[in-house]
């Protein structure tokens, strides 16, 4: 059995890795948030190796930069863009410019997230506070901004179709002791999601809902010491996703022709129970 687990050093595949044979997304823009690392910055890196121009949103923006460079070498436009989208003026910003810059908004990935887990009992509120806003908040900012952009080029896109990807989890599934607030927050994605997509689906913006489970990222590293000992027995024996898994299958969602919606994906390690 692999000895990998959530907590190693995750692997971030280059632009020429993630290059396919043909490029669907040529002519289109997409906005990726949280794509400084992990599942975001292997999203962007995807949507680029399919043709997309890519906005990439965080607050590191030196891997920003770095991961820009890679996929203009590989023959990709990238813009990179400095954003707390937890601040709602800094989340419109990132959307006016991708629009301002590279002319138009045809994908947005809500990728930025924070898992902070533990019991509610006795729990730091600002733990809460942060994953609230960064989880929610930045996400509805970010879609907000985002609508007018992505209606518009449902109409007159290359595509005539426009996405917005959310990102939960298993846990916007299953609610466990010790993940309260964190599964707060991915089941009201969910429910922001399917509202969402009721609301704008005829008008060819597929709204689609992504769930991942165990995943090698630098998520997990932001608990409390003690919050991790406990993640590292739950996970014991599971070989995780890598983000390229969880790209890929993004991928697949906003690749589809006009007329076909994924409208949830629910994505585990195959010994996750």
């Amino acid at each position: 059995m692999t000895s990998a687990s959530i907590f190693d050093e995750p692997r971030t595949a280059t632009a020429a890795e993630t290059r396919p044979v043909t490029r669907p997304l040529a002519g289109t823009v997409a906005l990726v948030t949280g794509a400084s690392s992990g599942i975001g910055a292997a999203t962007a890196a995807m949507l680029a190796a399919h043709g997309a121009a890519v906005a990439l949103a965080a607050r590191r923006t030196d891997r920003l930069a770095a991961l820009a460079a890679d996929i203009r070498e590989q023959g990709g436009t990238a813009l990179v863009l400095e954003s707390d989208i937890t601040d709602e003026r800094q989340a419109n910003a990132a959307v006016d410019r991708t629009v301002g810059e590279l002319g138009r908004l045809d994908t947005l990935v809500n990728n930025a997230g924070v898992m902070l887990l533990g019991p509610v009992v006795d729990a730091p509120l600002s733990e809460w506070q942060r994953m609230v806003d960064i989880n929610v908040l930045g996400l509805l900012y970010c879609a907000h901004a985002a609508l007018p952009h992505l209606l518009q080029a449902a109409e007159t896109g290359p595509r005539r179709v426009a996405d917005m990807v959310n990102l939960s989890s298993v846990a916007g599934r299953v609610a466990r002791s010790g993940r309260g607030v964190y599964n707060l927050t991915k089941h009201g994605i969910g429910a922001f999601s399917e509202s969402l997509r009721q609301e704008v689906t005829g008008r060819h913006v597929r709204v689609s809902l992504i769930e991942p489970g165990a995943t090698a990222t630098e998520l997990a590293g932001h608990n409390r010491a003690e919050v991790l000992e406990t993640m590292r027995t739950q996970v014991t024996g599971i070989e995780p996703m890598q983000a390229e898994d969880v790209a890929d299958a993004i991928g697949y969602i906003v690749t589809r022709p006009r007329h076909v919606a994924v409208n949830e994906l629910l994505i585990r390690p195959t010994e996750q129970e």
